[in-house]
């Protein structure tokens, strides 16, 4: 997300948000990383409800967040957005959740050793 929302920076100083919002629309996977790292300004939670509005039932949109779903509202901060944004993700939408902590704090998993293969030899008879 933090990405995402320096490019609408600096699209928007540049006069091409329009443009890139319709580069957006096109991409058939749209891969938005660390959804909630970062707070939103009000003008990135209106580019990412228009950005989502564009790709509802055309594209397809991966969103991963260590932030869980249920707090997205109160971090979108804005009931009408956060119900607009939320709606447009919610809506036939596939969650995935993963039951391990963060990467950080995970333990190794114990080495083992494959099992051997036993190569029988074919038997002439």
């Amino acid at each position: 997300m933090p990405r995402l929302t320096d490019e609408l920076v600096r699209q928007h100083a540049q006069a091409n948000r329009s443009a890139f919002l319709r580069q957006l629309a096109k991409v058939d996977l749209l891969y938005i990383d660390d959804f909630g790292l970062a707070p939103l300004s009000d003008q990135h939670k209106r580019d990412l409800l228009e950005i989502l509005d564009d790709r509802y039932d055309k594209k397809s949109t991966l969103i991963t967040s260590q932030l869980p779903i249920e707090q997205w509202h109160t971090y979108i901060d804005e009931p009408t957005l956060a119900d607009a944004i939320l709606d447009r993700l919610v809506h036939n939408s596939y969650r995935l959740a993963s039951l391990a902590s963060p990467c950080t704090n995970v333990p190794p998993l114990p080495w083992r050793r494959p099992p051997r293969l036993r190569h029988n030899p074919p038997t002439h008879a």
